[in-house]
């Protein structure tokens, strides 16, 4: 079946489909074609979250290694921003709560194959686009939120998509094509479907539906009942015609992705947040610095605003700024009254899981800051940090779905919007906060008042025991073909 001439059985334009093959082109004269090469494979204890969830990391080398066995399941993935790491972690907690052994399959580490270079070009442009757009008005008006919203809905990006997908099959040579596969992109989706894997789920992100994310062939999940009819019915991904729906089959309502240490924990933590409101406690924010930093403003402001009440013992502060040192040093320059109160842990995964620990039962004060050169660490930080903090400030990206309370500060790309509107419609965080002036009267309104805190707490409870918090479960269920007790 050609994947970039027909999807869902709607016909592809004879323009678009020769987009697609030129584009293919485009990379075969880049980066070669390298569908014929062997690339053996074996597996080393991932970093970070090796010990914790059992995660084996997939690595090329000069002889096969891997020993798959049945209860073995892959997480194919790639990193781009922090999102899909994280969802993979979600994926790879659920999966070892569950008793299988997750292997972490990431594109984008390949970096000697073609599809390792075509992903780093595609990631770096993507970056880029995110920092030029919290930079200039106009691009983000005119390009980037079109783009994010609009430009990757179509179902003829879908189409090139799909012919790219076809240089990125030769690392799957020895993967056992009957394996459980989870994809949290959907180009390792497509590339396993390619491959000729027959257990594929395709982990489908954020809150809008857009073509980019089809991967025909493969189970699709989705976390949230709206954007189910949306990819259902392929809502607005051609404007000019009615298209076929996608089959009932293809697609699956899972809910939201996210880690059994976190699921399994919503009770107590939620408690404490309470408890720790009711005894006036100082309020313990999280700030998630994500992708390449492309709000450092709003950061600033942010932390600006907090300062008034981490020097009089009323907040505390913890920010991780993921791999991005760089985004750390900038802002330490700009906001140097910061320095009597900070206490910084870089570079040690564990004096930062020993930290969190003591933090969850005892006292905190002051600015704590995070960051890690380990990709692994730089994320799986944030899940540790936010079962001892009160508030998250994020973007409305993947933490969005998260079973914590939330402030969400301006987006990065107009498919970000839908996360927002999910959390607040839940009752689990805010609306999106889309200037200074609104994010800095939310801040007032939950550091003055507890009852906010307790409220989305509240939600929080009911949503977990609505299942609300399960998907990554279900997503690990549709790969093995089996129900798990865990899943309530």
């Amino acid at each position: 079946m050609d994947r970039s001439k027909y999807i869902f059985e709607n016909e592809i334009s004879r323009k678009a489909y020769k987009k697609a093959v030129k584009t293919k082109a485009k990379f075969i004269g880049k980066y070669g074609d390298d569908s014929n090469t062997v690339y053996h494979l074996s597996a080393v204890t991932a970093p970070a979250i090796g010990k914790p969830l059992g995660v084996k990391k997939i690595v090329i080398s000069p002889q096969s290694g891997c020993n798959f066995n049945e209860k073995s399941l892959i997480i194919g993935n790639i990193r781009m921003g922090f999102g899909h790491y994280r969802i993979s972690m979600a994926i790879a907690s659920a999966a070892h709560a569950m008793g299988y052994e997750p292997y972490w399959f990431d594109l984008h580490s390949f970096r000697q194959s073609t599809c390792g270079k075509i992903i780093a070009e595609q990631n770096e442009l993507y970056s880029l686009g995110s920092r030029l757009s919290q930079k200039f008005n106009l691009f983000n008006k005119l390009i980037w939120e079109p783009l994010n919203s609009e430009g990757f809905r179509k179902l003829t990006y879908n189409s090139t998509d799909q012919m790219t997908a076809e240089l990125m099959t030769s690392v799957f040579r020895e993967i056992p094509k009957d394996i459980p596969y989870v994809a949290t992109h959907v180009w390792p989706s497509q590339a396993a479907v390619h491959a000729g894997l027959t257990h594929v789920v395709n982990a489908i992100p954020d809150n809008w539906p857009m073509a980019l994310h089809l991967s025909e062939g493969a189970i699709h999940t989705v976390q949230t009942p709206s954007s189910y009819l949306g990819y259902r019915a392929l809502r607005g991904m051609d404007k000019k015609r009615q298209l076929r729906p996608m089959p009932k089959e293809a697609i699956v309502y899972t809910g939201h992705y996210i880690d059994h240490e976190l699921v399994s924990n919503i009770t107590k933590d939620c408690a404490k947040r309470v408890e720790r409101v009711k005894n006036g406690k100082a309020k313990r924010w999280l700030m998630s610095v994500g992708g390449a930093g492309a709000q450092k403003e709003i950061f600033i402001a942010v932390i600006r605003k907090l300062m008034p009440a981490i020097r009089s013992g009323k907040a505390v502060l913890f920010i991780n700024v993921g791999d991005h040192d760089r985004v750390w040093h900038e802002l330490i320059t700009k906001l140097p009254e910061m320095k009597p109160f900070l206490h910084e842990h870089f570079d040690d995964f564990k004096s930062t899981s020993e930290f969190c620990e003591k933090a969850y039962e005892g006292e905190v004060s002051g600015i704590h800051a995070f960051c890690h050169s380990d990709i692994f660490a730089a994320v799986y930080s944030t899940n540790l940090l936010m079962r001892c903090s009160d508030v998250l400030i994020t973007k409305p990206s993947e933490l969005s779905f998260y079973p914590i309370p939330k402030l969400m500060i301006k987006r990065v790309g107009g498919h970000e919007a839908w996360g927002a509107i999910r959390s607040a419609e839940i009752g689990d965080g805010t609306y999106e906060c889309t200037t200074p002036a609104e994010t800095a009267a939310m801040i007032d309104m939950i550091q003055h008042g507890g009852d906010i805190i307790e409220k989305m707490c509240r939600h929080i409870i009911t949503a977990k025991e609505a299942g609300v918090y399960n998907g990554a479960y279900r997503a690990v269920e549709l790969a093995v073909g089996k129900k798990c007790d865990i899943v309530k």
